[in-house]
């Protein structure tokens, strides 16, 4: 790794860190980052409520909100790359309107379900189990197509096929609810990364390390799909092999982010394309780990400006994340196209 590159990642892990530290400093009750630093180290608070505070909701989320931005962000490389497609995301396989469908069933056509599985599904795991289960049976679905296609485009097309039906389901269903059920099935579309306890940080941390795991696998493979299919086939890589464990890696990643905190736009899409600029490399080795954090470090910083600081509003992560986010990669193209 170049001096040029080994800079950047100090940087960038500084950042984090500074932006972690004032993400739970923030909120609602103000914390010195005084306090906050020295909570985290291990010593005492100055008020028992913010100990309190930090330790039970905002450090959860602050962790939620690193685990969310480096799933999407790794998963959205690994899309980009296998479909050699700038536009693709985490979503591109119809697991986001899969887990849509899931939680829209529970949420707007609860009345259709019987009286045991609505039970179920509404416990405080309802709405994380059946988008999980949407969300698997999406992609079984598109395993199941991908056996009998071999060109890596057609899955593409196959996975937003799939997505539009599932959003079709949705509307329909959208369409025959009352108020209040619509209202919590937009809130939950909205995204949010507050919800979660620590056995939920904790198993998001399992589910985002598995799927990072697989995603490593494929690193070297990843820089030979670059230059097309027959090209990795020609030297060595077993192309179908790579392709199920991006896949499942992807399914892993995006999955679990929607089943825990719902769907988070931009991040997976647009993250990649901004490690691409600043490092100017295609090697995925540097890609995988630019990502990771430049993915975590932009949506802490759109939690922080979502929470309002000093306020009790928080607005939609969603929201946030697509505000910032467009422009930033749209100068970013403006600038590499001026400096070219």
């Amino acid at each position: 790794m170049t001096r040029k590159f080994s800079i950047l990642f100090i940087s960038l892990l500084i950042l984090l860190v500074f932006l972690t530290i004032l993400n739970i400093s923030l909120g609602s009750i103000k914390i010195p980052f005084k306090e906050v630093v020295n909570c985290l180290l291990g010593n005492d608070a100055s008020k028992s409520s913010w100990e309190y505070i930090i330790l039970n909701f905002r450090l959860p989320k602050a962790i939620t909100a690193i685990l969310v931005g480096i799933a999407l962000s790794i998963s959205g490389l690994l899309m980009q790359t296998l479909f050699r497609n700038p536009l693709a995301g985490p979503y591109v396989l119809g697991l986001s309107s899969g887990a849509s469908l899931g939680v829209a069933i529970v949420l707007l056509g609860a009345g259709i379900l019987p009286l045991s599985l609505s039970k179920v599904f509404t416990s405080s795991y309802g709405l994380v189990l059946a988008s999980g289960i949407g969300s698997s049976l999406v992609l079984l679905a598109v395993l199941f197509v991908s056996q009998r296609l071999k060109d890596t485009m057609s899955i593409l097309i196959v996975g937003l096929m799939f997505g539009s039906l599932t959003s079709a389901i949705v509307s329909v269903l959208s369409y025959f609810t009352t108020a209040e059920q619509l209202q919590k099935y937009t809130f939950w579309q909205m995204g949010s990364l507050g919800n979660l306890s620590w056995h939920d940080v904790s198993f998001l941390a399992i589910l985002t390390f598995l799927g990072i795991s697989l995603s490593f696998l494929v690193i070297k493979p990843l820089d030979a799909l670059l230059l097309g299919e027959k090209y990795a086939n020609s030297l060595g890589v077993n192309f179908k092999k790579t392709r199920y464990i991006i896949l499942f890696a992807t399914s892993i990643l995006a999955g679990s982010i929607t089943a825990f905190v719902g769907p988070i736009a931009f991040i997976g899409l647009a993250v990649p394309h901004i490690a691409k600029l600043i490092f100017q490399t295609s090697n995925h080795f540097v890609l995988f780990w630019s990502t990771s954090l430049l993915g975590a470090i932009i949506l802490l910083f759109c939690d922080i400006v979502a929470q309002f600081p000093g306020n009790d509003i928080t607005l939609p992560i969603n929201a946030i994340t697509s505000i910032i986010g467009a422009p930033i990669v749209v100068w970013l193209l403006v600038r590499k196209r001026r400096l070219s």
